[in-house]
């Protein structure tokens, strides 16, 4: 019998797993084409070296491209997925709650079994209160709202299978008077003291940049995860630019205002505008490209991948990415390592 090198062996799982890869795409999709791109990706060359930055007053030195682990598996796990960012240097991980994001944190288990320590693991809930982006909290609201997200935060930390997460966020922040609340920020102390969590951080994308200045002033925050694009703010609620939003470069002095408080800044939806809506035709990939220098215009830059590079050099740490396939995951992972070579 011939001898099997280690090349020709890692060769053949490449190809094995790339097929089971495409088996499994064209289960969900029905796409032959789409599954056949995504086995492609898989047998991809080497990706370029990530950049790295440190977020916030955590002092974590961490990726660029961080891996927003929540719709992608919400359903079922994606090891293949999150293998592949974590061997290409990929070190931050965000996930949340089950009452959101259905068995993405039990999905997650597996991975972090095998990469917990070398890792910064975020998760994340609401504090579930009616009340309206600019309305005061009460007490009363804010007991509840306090009770509740210590009440999730347990609960992530049971399917996760872990008793500590770096960061845990209030998950769609709107509203100032809850970030400034000292109720809540007492609930998070607690779990800090008790080791369940280090770092409070918020996500918003509504009424963003009220909070996030909000949160710049409480000193309180080291993270905030924005819905950001190169025009403006995005808005979640009608999946449109916010109207009569700065665009990024007249957003500069909020966006210092948060990092001088310390606070390491995520950027989401970055490109999600791009995507359109199905019953608008889809696709807007034109929308940004007037904000963009004619050397970024010239890149081999798709446009998704120029939002994403464009937002991490007008004042974003990171960006946040759902990535659902490995061609995906190449291309979010490309612009972030080399977004810097097109804004000398």
């Amino acid at each position: 019998m011939p001898q099997v090198t280690r090349t020709s062996r890692r060769n053949f799982l490449q190809s094995a797993a790339a097929f089971a890869i495409a088996g499994r795409s064209f289960l969900r999709s029905g796409d032959a084409r789409a599954a056949l791109a995504e086995a492609r990706a898989h047998e991809a060359p080497t990706l370029p070296k990530m950049t790295y930055r440190k977020l916030g007053k955590t002092d974590f030195v961490g990726s660029r491209l961080i891996f927003g682990c929540g719709a992608a598996l919400s359903g079922d796990p994606r090891d293949e997925l999150l293998e592949r960012a974590f061997d290409a240097g990929v070190n931050v991980f965000d996930v949340g709650t089950r009452r959101y994001y259905d068995n993405a944190e039990a999905n997650l288990r597996p991975f972090l079994g095998k990469h917990r320590e070398q890792v910064f693991l975020i998760s994340k809930a609401s504090v579930y209160l009616d009340i309206e982006p600019n309305a005061e909290v009460t007490l009363a609201q804010a007991r509840q709202g306090a009770r509740t997200w210590s009440m999730l935060l347990d609960e992530s930390l049971g399917d996760l299978g872990v008793d500590h997460v770096d960061a845990y966020y209030l998950m769609g922040s709107n509203n100032p008077s809850v970030i400034r609340n000292d109720e809540i920020y007492e609930a998070f102390l607690k779990a800090k003291k008790a080791g369940k969590t280090s770092h409070w951080g918020l996500s918003t994308h509504e009424n963003a940049q009220n909070v996030l200045l909000a949160a710049a002033k409480t000193g309180r925050f080291a993270l905030a995860q924005i819905a950001i694009t190169p025009a403006g703010w995005y808005s979640w609620s009608d999946r449109n630019i916010e109207p009569d939003s700065p665009d990024m470069v007249a957003l500069q002095p909020v966006l210092k205002q948060a990092r001088d408080a310390g606070i390491g800044l995520i950027g989401m939806k970055a490109g999600r505008f791009l995507a359109g809506r199905k019953w608008l035709g889809w696709g807007n990939p034109d929308a940004f490209d007037s904000h963009y220098s004619s050397k970024l215009m010239k890149s081999d830059f798709n446009s998704f991948q120029r939002s994403y590079a464009y937002v991490l050099e007008h004042g974003l740490d990171a960006v946040n990415a759902d990535m659902q396939s490995l061609t995906h995951l190449d291309e979010n992972f490309v612009a972030a390592a080399t977004a810097q070579e097109y804004f000398a």
